[in-house]
């Protein structure tokens, strides 16, 4: 008698895929958050250059000159920081993607991982304990996520327990996970193209998309193939509002918007919007060719 190979056993079925809702760290302001950054806001509050007088409340109007040098001075510093926060928000999304995926790659197409994985399946609820915990900090805390090397230290650990997560569930998958793949890089694409160039301001859905969220989580429990089939397509059609969402608090010209200080939760905004798309795209697929 021997072992029995867990890969062709029926009784191993892929754990549905989760969602986390986006840190609810917003602020709730016209035009969105001020640049909290200390040496922008001396920029701000102290526009003083080499050739220009010293201007307070007491000392008169400023003139003409003076004033539109100063205000085309500070347009372009706040400029400035947003392309440095988006750069920054943009490398660290790239880099979780990459390492994502690699392993997407790895549980699905190397044998051993993937025999290892579903002879194994405890872990996943360990790395799910972990992604859950550090989310917990990354969300309540607010100064140890603003301090440099410790969010990103965090993000990381994040970043390695969801890609488990996700390489795990794709080791369930062949051909349909290249498939997914593809499907959710064209939806992510044409998403954040549409809400960088649409004048419509989805981060004022963002309340109704919280409820359709808890919507969803309730209507998860239950276990139909067409309703999970319902369900895979609701998710991916929520998650894709988010990313749009997601992605205009992070411009910050809306009435909701991030401050340029949290480019971690942007980017963990961003990666866990992306990685559910994935996700459900995924078990829609794997759902219609069984």
């Amino acid at each position: 008698m021997g072992e029995t190979n867990p890969l062709d056993s029926n009784s191993y079925r892929p754990p549905r895929p989760g969602f986390v809702a986006p840190p609810p760290n917003y602020s709730l302001a016209p035009g969105g958050a001020k640049p909290t950054c200390s040496w922008l806001w001396a920029a701000w509050l102290h526009p003083g250059r080499p050739g220009f007088r010293p201007w307070s409340l007491h000392s008169g109007a400023l003139p003409a000159r003076t004033h539109t040098a100063q205000l085309s001075w500070r347009l372009h510093s706040i400029h400035f920081f947003l392309k440095t926060v988006l750069f920054f928000t943009t490398m660290v999304l790239t880099m979780q993607l990459l390492v994502t995926f690699s392993i997407v790659a790895i549980f699905t197409f190397v044998h051993e991982a993937k025999y290892f994985v579903r002879r194994h399946p405890w872990t996943y609820y360990v790395s799910y304990a972990v992604f859950f915990i550090v989310l917990i900090v990354l969300s309540c805390c607010g100064d140890f996520c603003r301090k440099h090397l410790w969010n990103l230290v965090a993000l990381s650990i994040l970043t390695l327990s969801l890609c488990y997560m996700v390489g795990m569930i794709a080791s369930f998958y062949n051909t349909e996970t290249v498939i997914a793949v593809g499907i959710t890089a064209v939806v992510c694409f044409t998403v954040v193209l549409f809400s960088l160039q649409s004048k419509y301001d989805f981060t004022s859905c963002w309340g109704v998309l919280f409820v359709c969220l808890i919507v969803l989580l309730l209507f998860s429990i239950l276990g139909h193939k067409i309703l999970h089939i319902v369900y895979a397509s609701l998710g991916a059609l929520l998650f894709t509002c988010f990313l749009a969402v997601d992605t205009q608090l992070l411009l910050g010209n809306k009435k909701l918007s991030l401050s340029p200080e949290e480019y971690i939760f942007a980017a963990l905004n961003l990666y866990t919007d992306i990685i559910n798309i994935f996700l459900y795209i995924l078990a829609i697929v794997g759902r219609s060719r069984e």
